[in-house]
C-alpha cells in the first residue's frame, strides 16, 4: 500500500489543521494507522493509531485531547485532527500503516513522505 498525506500548513497558535493519509495499491482497511511527526534536529515522535475499524484509537500523552485520529475506509483515508495547536507541534507529519503493534513502535512498512505543519504567528 502507498501512503500519502496531505493538509499540511502554516497555521497560527490556538488554530485547527486536518491531515489526511490516502491510500492506493490495497484497501487501507485492512491495517491500523498510525501519525508520527519529526522537528528538525529531534527524533521521530510517535502521536498515536487507530484500529483497522477504526472502533478504537490511542494517543500519547503529548497530544491526548487536542489530537483525532479517525478513519474512513470507504475513501480509503485517515485523518489527523489538530486542535489548539502550539508553536511547539511545528513537525514534519508522517501516517504509517500496518498491525497495530508494529505501527505503535514505528515498525511499520508501509510510511507516507510526510507533510509540513507550522505553527507560527
Amino acid at each position: 500500500v502507498q501512503l500519502v498525506e496531505s493538509g499540511g500548513g502554516l497555521v497560527e497558535p490556538g488554530g485547527s489543521l486536518t491531515l489526511s493519509c490516502a491510500a492506493s495499491g490495497d484497501t487501507l482497511s485492512i491495517y491500523a494507522v498510525g501519525w508520527f511527526r519529526q522537528a528538525p534536529g529531534k527524533e521521530r515522535e510517535y502521536l498515536g493509531v487507530i484500529t483497522w475499524s477504526g472502533g478504537e484509537a490511542y494517543y500519547e500523552d503529548s497530544v491526548k485531547g487536542r489530537f483525532t485520529i479517525s478513519r474512513d475506509n470507504a475513501k480509503n483515508t485517515v485523518y489527523l485532527r489538530m486542535n489548539s495547536l502550539k508553536p511547539e507541534d511545528s513537525a514534519v507529519y508522517y501516517c504509517a500503516a500496518g498491525a497495530i503493534a508494529a505501527v505503535s513502535v514505528g515498525r511499520s512498512s508501509h510510511w507516507g513522505q510526510g507533510t509540513q505543519v507550522t505553527v507560527s504567528s
